[in-house]
């Protein structure tokens, strides 16, 4: 994604904005990067917590699973491949990966495998229920997490705000025509839609921008935090 960069401050320091943004432009990148990383893992954990859980899963996911019903690869291998592919329709959106796109393509793809390795499997449902819960809050800690970080979006979320530049329509209509198409083409694959899916379209927005604000990074300027601000165009709420 980039960054333009802004005069200095009353303080001397300089800072930058990106993707709706006001983030310093040094002092907090470990911070930052921390961040990112926790937060992309944490994702493919919450979402290892939602396939165990067996309720339904988030959109993309739906997708993920029904394609690796399909070809035999892990959920996790198949998430690396659709955000891999996602990213190359970048290109004629003219959409400008960030450290933060990259990086999610294969870390979420990665943690989810090694979680779903390390989970033990769940039977009854006094037990899939709070691991549907946990993967529900755990997801938007995640999101927070990885969105106050800064560093572009996910490819999915590029491709909505890409096809909201190109064609003009809303960035919800584009978001909800992506996320449709991807939950009945995976549930006709084998993907699992449920209980869980509906909890998480209506739970991950406000839980995300909870954590937004809770982990929002201060400024160098001013010490205020990081928040998303106007468009949703630097985030859309999720990976």
């Amino acid at each position: 994604m980039r960054i333009q960069s802004t005069p200095q401050s009353v303080t001397g320091q300089s800072t930058s904005t990106t993707g709706g943004y006001h983030v310093p432009a040094r002092g907090r990148l470990t911070r930052r990067l921390v961040q990112l990383y926790a937060g992309l893992a944490l994702y493919g954990a919450s979402s290892a917590l939602l396939v165990e859980a067996g309720l339904g899963l988030e959109p993309w996911n739906v997708l993920h699973q029904g394609l690796a019903e399909l070809t035999g690869l892990t959920i996790g291998a198949v998430s690396i491949v659709v955000g891999a592919a996602v990213l190359l329709l970048w290109i004629p959106l003219r959409q400008r990966p960030g450290l933060g796109t990259v990086s999610n393509v294969f870390v979420v793809g990665l943690a989810m495998d090694g979680a779903l390795a390390l989970l033990p499997e769940a039977h009854s449902l006094a037990v899939r229920v709070p691991l549907l819960v946990a993967g529900v809050v755990l997801n938007g800690a995640a999101t927070g997490l990885y969105i106050a970080a800064a560093f572009g979006p996910g490819p999915r979320d590029g491709l909505m705000t890409g096809l909201h530049r190109r064609t003009g329509r809303s960035i919800r209509l584009m978001r909800t025509a992506v996320e449709v198409t991807v939950v009945v083409t995976g549930f006709l694959l084998g993907g699992t839609i449920g209980v869980g899916t509906l909890l998480y379209a209506v739970s991950i927005g406000p839980l995300a921008q909870f954590f937004l604000r809770m982990f929002a990074v201060p400024t160098a300027s001013r010490g205020s935090a990081v928040v998303a601000t106007g468009s949703p165009h630097g985030a859309i709420l999720r990976p």
